[in-house]
């Protein structure tokens, strides 16, 4: 953690306020204090390796990689480009997905299921054909499963490469099979509960996956063309870049983004050195955290 003075509490407090308002909203402390705070039956604790997982800024690298691995299933994709909008409203897209996370794993179970509910609806209006004429539904219990399966190993490989304690083997095992609740509720169906088994998911994922004109687009958008002014741009380089080292070496070659062996451990430090740094801002912002640990 980086040391926290009179004199840089202030700059520490801003910066995390500008990093949750990009990713949570505006109305970010409002949502926080409802998520953390409000009393109630929640499905996980603050020793849960979900919880954990969730809650830690190897989360902003983590979202980048599973971003870019979702890509590559061309259906999955097709939804994103014809539905999303992720041009147009990136960070509206950010803020929601941020706050489906935050709702299913700390907020309470009705508040969650209230949630699931509401992405399941709008799920089922999703639907459409791909560049190729393939159809495709948002609904579809094998194209959850993909999204899920991307997920979460974007976030186990990323907390586990830049959290400052990673998860035990038994821990991961239990992120796994904890993760796998909400997943479920989605309507996936091919769901695995342990790291073997995601590890043997994604494998069998990889006859269906391959870098589209669109994926390759977003990549383009999300890597190199982020609508950030360009005084915030080193940093948002930093998790990008860790983002990029935790995916596979396979989907970073069908991504066009080929790192030399050599540069793999650099591009690590990168990431953790920008973890790090989130880490410390968003600290400044946690106070709504401890409501719902001392709630537990």
């Amino acid at each position: 953690m980086l040391p926290v003075t009179d004199l840089s509490r202030r700059a520490q407090q801003r910066l995390g306020a500008a990093l949750r308002a990009r990713v949570a909203g505006d109305d970010a402390a409002q949502r926080a204090a409802v998520i953390w705070g409000k009393p109630g039956q929640r499905w996980f604790t603050p020793q849960d390796p979900v919880w954990r997982v969730h809650a830690d800024a190897s989360m902003f690298p983590g979202g980048v990689a599973a971003l870019l691995l979702q890509s590559l299933h061309p259906l999955a994709m097709a939804g994103v480009a014809g539905h999303s909008g992720y041009r147009g409203d990136p960070w509206g897209r950010l803020q929601r997905t941020s706050h489906f996370l935050a709702t299913t794993t700390f907020g309470t179970i009705e508040d969650a299921e209230q949630t699931i509910a509401r992405v399941r609806s709008i799920h089922e209006r999703v639907r459409g054909r791909d560049e190729r004429g393939r159809p495709y539904r948002a609904s579809d219990p094998d194209l959850l499963s993909w999204v899920h399966v991307a997920e979460a190993y974007s976030f186990l490989t990323a907390y586990q490469r830049f959290a400052v304690e990673p998860l035990t083997a038994a821990e991961a095992d239990t992120y796994v099979e904890q993760a796998a609740v909400v997943a479920r509720l989605l309507g996936a169906t091919k769901v695995p509960t342990t790291v073997a088994g995601l590890e043997r998911a994604l494998t069998a994922y990889r006859p269906d996956l391959e870098a589209t004109d669109a994926a390759r687009d977003a990549a383009r958008f999300l890597l190199l063309q982020p609508p950030l002014p360009l005084v915030a741009r080193p940093g948002y380089g930093l998790i990008t870049t860790g983002g990029v080292a935790v995916l596979p070496e396979w989907a970073r070659d069908s991504l066009g983004l080929q790192m030399a062996r050599p540069l793999a451990p650099v591009a690590t430090g990168i990431g953790r050195f920008g973890t790090r740094a989130v880490r410390w801002a968003m600290s400044g912002v946690a106070q709504e955290r401890q409501l719902a640990a001392d709630l537990s």
